[in-house]
């Protein structure tokens, strides 16, 4: 009996971290909870349009809270939008978005589920294309849909309002994409529906769509949405400020020591497994400067780079860290690349070693103050560079190269 009272303690935990953590708004929370309290086994619906090859932390809040929702026992529908992808939903967009092939959707889509299942768990995971219900759908079918709707209801999402505003185009084809994820809940019968706060209002269609279905809605959990690694803008791969799941030991943990102090406890509530509870405390020592924000931060780093690539990785990352900012050594291991000694165009060299994009980016790296070359740090452009053997170049904090 009291082994089993415990048990009950450890599901509520449970269920208040999944309603509280990194958590913006539910809808309906009463509802939710009844719901998790019920012992029935709930389909958790979570879409995703392919748009990129490679995914980052911005994305992992959502996956974790579509894990703990797999942690007490639920079924995570990973909805892919193979069909929508096609001409993408327009959330965030100022300008209408362009139609993309199905085969190059279905080829991102391989990428996402990868990178996704390294987070999510496979056992209480079930993965669905959309395709498999709209393919098949006809002129008719998709008028019917949308006769559910109304224009004035669709275009009232804050986006459209502001592309009215400036005068901004809405291709006929936008207003759409809302009921079709809306009709996606209703193929699926999604008992909840999770995803970025950016999502609310699609996620709000599929309740109404689903009401005239004769479904019972789903309820609505959003997540708060990850301030990206220069503390100003969402993480995002097109603003450079983003940390990807799929990148190096070395690299993820470098990236999270770069972040400002003050989005330390945003990180650790919403990219991180450790309890609210615990996270709570260090925010109130942070708060009463009993902990140094770089020690937090430390961990902050081993907690990220343990979820993507094991504890042994982490705490190997961090002595690599150490011996470079603290110690200030080279790194143990450098990338080389041969380069034909003589005299060379510093942003021909930076340029031709891959160190820039291009020249205009090495000229500005190099203005920014952000080129060494053996520990000197280069201040003109214009400079022609004596290559040799063993030159060891640095971009950046973490960027290396020998020349060989």
């Amino acid at each position: 009996m009291r082994g089993k009272l415990k048990m009950m303690t450890e599901k509520e935990r449970k269920i208040e971290e999944l309603l509280t953590k990194g958590v913006e708004e539910i809808i309906e929370k009463d509802s939710l909870r009844r719901k998790l309290n019920s012992g029935r086994r709930l389909r958790i619906k979570h879409g995703v349009d392919p748009t990129t090859t490679d995914l980052h932390l911005g994305y992992a809040v959502v996956y974790e809270k579509l894990r703990q929702f797999q942690d007490l026992g639920h079924k995570v529908i990973f909805l892919i939008g193979d069909f929508t992808g096609r001409f993408g939903d327009p959330t965030d967009k100022s300008s209408t978005r362009k139609m993309r092939d199905k085969k190059v959707v279905r080829g991102m889509a391989k990428n996402y589920i990868r990178q996704a299942t390294k987070i999510l768990k496979k056992s209480n995971l079930e993965v669905r294309y959309n395709s498999e219900w709209f393919d098949k759908m006809s002129a008719e079918d998709l008028l019917k849909l949308m006769s559910h709707f109304t224009t004035r209801r669709i275009l009232e999402r804050d986006m459209f309002q502001e592309r009215e505003k400036k005068g901004l185009e809405i291709g006929l084809h936008e207003p759409v994409y809302p009921v079709l994820q809306a009709y996606d809940s209703v193929a699926l019968k999604a008992d909840v529906e999770v995803g970025g706060s950016d999502q609310l209002f699609n996620c709000l269609k599929g309740r109404e769509l689903q009401k005239k279905f004769n479904q019972p809605p789903q309820d609505v959990l959003t997540t708060k949405l990850l301030i990206g690694t220069d503390g100003k803008e969402k993480m995002s791969q097109s603003l450079g400020n983003y940390i990807g799941i799929e990148e190096k030991p070395n690299e993820q943990y470098g990236k999270v020591m770069s972040i400002p102090d003050s989005l330390i406890i945003h990180y650790f509530k919403l990219v991180t497994r450790v309890s609210l509870e615990e996270v709570k405390q260090w925010e109130k020592m942070l708060e009463d400067k009993k902990i140094p924000p770089q020690i937090l931060k430390k961990k902050l780093a081993r907690e990220i780079v343990s979820i993507y690539h094991g504890k042994e990785q982490a705490e190997k990352a961090e002595k690599e860290f150490n011996r470079v900012f603290k110690e200030k050594k080279l790194p143990s291991k450098i990338n080389k690349a041969f380069v034909k000694e003589g005299k060379m165009d510093i942003l021909d060299l930076l340029n031709k070693t891959k160190m820039a994009s291009s020249k205009s980016e090495a000229k500005r790296l190099i203005l920014q103050g952000g080129v060494k070359i053996d520990g000197a740090t280069q201040k003109d452009w214009r400079k022609t560079v004596e290559v040799r053997k063993g030159m060891v170049i640095q971009v950046g904090k973490r960027k290396f190269l020998k020349i060989k």
